[in-house]
């Protein structure tokens, strides 16, 4: 998942708590997805997407990576159908994946996982790779410890 020379899943949770302010949804977030871009390896993109009631749709928040879509409806590519199942999905190619959204043309493998806030999904962590199966089910296992970090 990341190199050694940064530490096991452990740290990057403890690391990950010792950064939140727990005032300012935005700037944790921000954070948050720093954080992951430096302690991932393969990965070339990282960051959030929140729910806007307004809109009906998931929205861009704080990420590291290329310029990405700004809107994403429920159901629709790998974030909205993990905000819609309410679990995380991992796509191993992201080209066999009925109704993908190709915000970057180098992006393989994906991972996204749904942030619960008091029983209801109010986003989703995004994490994409260039590798094909970049992510295991142990990195699953760390990132949704991660993203229920993110939000309490």
């Amino acid at each position: 998942m990341f190199s050694e020379d940064k530490g096991d899943g452990k740290l990057l949770l403890e690391q990950l708590d010792a950064l939140m302010e727990r005032d300012d949804l935005t700037a944790d977030l921000a954070n948050a997805a720093a954080l992951l871009n430096w302690y991932l390896d393969d990965i070339n993109w990282v960051g959030f997407y929140l729910w806007n009631e307004k809109k009906q749709a998931l929205v861009l928040g704080p990420f590291q990576g290329l310029p990405a879509c700004v809107t994403i409806p429920p159901g629709r590519g790998v974030c909205g159908t993990a905000f819609s199942r309410e679990e995380t999905v991992r796509v191993d190619d992201v080209h066999n994946f009925p109704g993908h959204i190709a915000c970057d043309g180098a992006s393989n493998s994906e991972i996204v996982i749904p942030l619960r806030q008091e029983g209801r999904i109010i986003g989703v962590l995004d994490i994409d790779s260039p590798l094909k199966s970049r992510f295991s089910l142990e990195d699953q296992y760390l990132l949704e410890d991660f993203a229920n970090l993110t939000i309490l």
